[in-house]
Formats: structure tokens, sequence, C-alpha cells
């Protein structure tokens, strides 16, 4: 891709900023569970009606983005994105085992031809959390003939997918999902044996289980359609080491994240998620962020130079990989917060291209104020959501946004 934006440029000179590439993905990204409502059929919405209080607040009608996705595409047009991100759902895709609604194909399929007609580039996610309640009660992702049946969906959204849509990313953040399989079997199993005093790992089944689903989905998706360019993207934490932390570091970080993109290596490109760092100690152990440090709703460290770590950090194991940053934001009340951090971000993203890392796109994470696996007390959004009308109110991030997609140039600090 070319180093500069033919768009940014002034009759008389240069760029008056930081360019980006022609064709940049100027996005923001959604998933279905957490903006649709009523996904009733999935293990998520099992679990927040289980009674058990593990979960705060359940999703409920969420945005209602089931029906009012044609609205949420216009603004997100009428802003000035190029891009959308959202994932399609394999619990009303395939409500009962070997069963493919027509009627949820033919929805998600005027999605994509939605955002087309609106000038936005659709990227559509597979699987972003939520399993169907079915495949999840047959043990999941390690169960016997997992992977065959989550095959046979990936084959089974050909409609949607299969024209029109360049960018598919087979599963969001396998990691995480890994993770959480590991914590699950460890309330379940409490003597077994762990890294004491640090993060669980993930669950090792789990994390073979889901690249080899990453890699089957990539084959069958090529095998519909030699145009569509396929990735999975990964929950970035940016491990830094603490003085003396080096070896302890990289240990901590290969199960948890590297493994996973070093899966990617063969892929059409890889989505880096990031949004805020962990430090680790000698022992391998996360620290927490100063006392004096921002934070955000969620309790993170306000720290956009994460970013930079994360697509250098990928671009070291997966090569010659193109990168796109397929969610960033931070949760906050106070929008001028989220311009500050984004604009930090972004500054991250313009020295890795000039510094010759190919990084193809920005998606931000999130379009609209969403269900936050158990809350909605943490506002990503750039468009506010009235969760008892449902009025979507651009925010004026949403607006600056948009404007850095139009013109394509970072204006220098």
């Amino acid at each position: 891709m070319p180093a500069a934006n033919a768009r940014s440029a002034t009759p008389d000179g240069p760029p008056d900023g930081l360019p980006f590439p022609e064709g940049f993905l100027w996005g923001a990204s959604t998933a279905a569970h957490q903006i649709e409502g009523n996904n009733v059929n999935s293990d998520w919405w099992q679990l927040e009606h289980s009674g058990d209080g593990t979960i705060a607040e359940p999703s409920l009608d969420a945005a209602d983005s089931y029906h009012r996705w044609p609205q949420d595409m216009d603004l997100l047009a009428q802003l000035g994105f190029t891009d959308y991100r959202f994932s399609i759902e394999w619990a009303r895709i395939e409500p009962a085992p070997g069963h493919f609604s027509r009627a949820e194909l033919a929805h998600y399929r005027r999605m994509v031809d939605g955002a087309l007609e609106r000038g936005l580039r659709p990227m559509v996610t597979l699987h972003h959390f939520t399993l169907p309640r079915w495949f999840a009660d047959r043990g999941g992702w390690t169960a016997e003939g997992a992977i065959d049946l989550w095959e046979r969906y990936v084959r089974a959204t050909a409609p949607v997918i299969g024209t029109g849509v360049r960018h598919v990313c087979t599963i969001n953040e396998p990691n995480m999902i890994a993770l959480a399989d590991a914590i699950r079997r460890l309330g379940a199993n409490p003597d077994d044996n762990q890294e004491p005093s640090a993060t669980p790992l993930p669950d090792k089944a789990t994390t073979d289980a889901l690249i080899q689903a990453h890699h089957r989905a990539r084959a069958a998706i090529h095998s519909l359609s030699a145009d569509i360019e396929v990735g999975w993207s990964i929950a970035n934490q940016v491990y830094q080491p603490l003085p003396g932390a080096e070896s302890a570091t990289a240990a901590h970080s290969h199960p948890r994240e590297d493994v996973f993109i070093e899966a990617a290596r063969d892929d059409d490109w890889i989505g880096v998620q990031s949004y805020t760092r962990t430090r680790i100690d000698k022992d391998g152990r996360p620290v927490p962020a100063p006392p004096e440090a921002e934070r955000t709703l969620t309790g993170w460290e306000f720290y956009p130079q994460a970013l930079g770590h994360a697509l250098r950090h990928t671009a070291d194991i997966v090569g010659a990989v193109p990168l796109i940053v397929t969610e960033n934001g931070i949760a906050t009340a106070d929008d001028t917060r989220r311009i500050a951090y984004t604009t930090g971000a972004l500054q991250e993203v313009t020295a890795a291209l000039e510094d010759g890392l190919d990084v193809r796109g920005y998606l931000h994470w999130s379009a609209l104020d969403n269900y936050e696996w158990g809350s909605y007390k943490p506002t990503f959004g750039l468009i506010a959501i009235d969760h008892d009308t449902f009025e979507r109110t651009p925010r004026p991030s949403a607006a600056w946004l948009g404007g850095l997609a139009r013109t394509g140039v970072l204006p220098r600090a």
C-alpha cells in the first residue's frame, strides 16, 4: 500500500498532518450479542438467566440493533466511516444441531448488502464469544467432533459472506475464550495446579481446539471464495517487563497470547486488539498500575501507547502478515478523554507505519454503547444509546474520528 493518502494532500504541497495509506480501513466494531438483544439460544443468555449470581446484569434487549442496524449503519456512513466490523450469531443461524435458519442467514445477508449500499465495507466476524446452547451443552470446543460442527457452520455462512465481503474474522479473541475455559475449570476443580499468584493459564485443550478451528475455517472460507481475506483477532495484553523480568514476561506471554499470534502466520491478516498494558515482575506476576494512574470505567490504566506496543509485538511474531486494529478504545463518561486516548493510539499507528509496519486499518471499539459481558455501565461507544428508548446520539468523538476518516490525516500535535 502506498505510504501517502491522496485525499490528504494540499494543492501546494504535502499534507499538513500525518497521512494514512490509501484504502486504509476507518471503522468501528460491534459484536452481535452485545448489541442485538434477545439472543435467547446462546450459552451467554443461559448464563445470564441462570440465577446463580454469576452475571450482574443480563443483556435483554441490548441496543436492539437486530432491528435497528439500518439506523446504526446510516450514522456510521454519515459520520464518515468507511468500514464496519460486526459479528453474525451462530446461535441464531443454527439454533438446533444441523438446522440452519434461512431467515437468519437472509437477515445477516441484508446487513452485508446494507453496509455496501451505504459505502461501508463489511468485516464479518463468525464467532464473538457466544455459542449455541446445544454446542456448549455437548462440551463446547473440546468435545468430540466439535471442530467438524464448527466447520459445518462456517460453510453454512456462505450466503452471508460469499460475495461483497473482503475481510472475515473467524474467531474473536481466542486467547480470552481459552482463559475463560480455564477459569471455569478451576472453579469446578479448585485443587488444579496453576501458576500461584498469577492469572490462570489458558486451557491447553481449548487453545489447541481453537487453533485447529481457525485453520479449518480459513481453508473452508478460501474454498468458498478466493477473494475473501481471512484472519482472527487476538487480545493483546501488552506485557511489559519490570527491570530484570524479561524472561519471566516472555514465559508469561507465550501461552496467553503469542501461541495464538503464531497460529496466524499463514493468514491473510491478523487483528490486533489493545486497550491497556500489563506490567510483569521477575516472578511472572502481573503488577497493578500505580495508584496515581488515570483509570477508565473498567478500571484499566489509561495508556494509549499500548496499541503501538501491541502492533510491534504482533509484527515481530507474524512477520509479513498485514495488521488490522480490530478493537481499540476506552470506557469513559468523559468524551474528551476518549478523543485524547484515540489520538494517542492513532499516533502509535502512524509511528508504526513510518517504521514500515503494514497496518491496514483502525476499527474503534465500539460503534455503540453496548453490553459489556455483565454490565451496561462501561460506555465504550462513539454513539450513545438510551436503553429505554434506544435513541442513538453520536458523541463528539464520533464526528471527530469520522472526520479523520474523510481526510485520511491525523493532525500533528
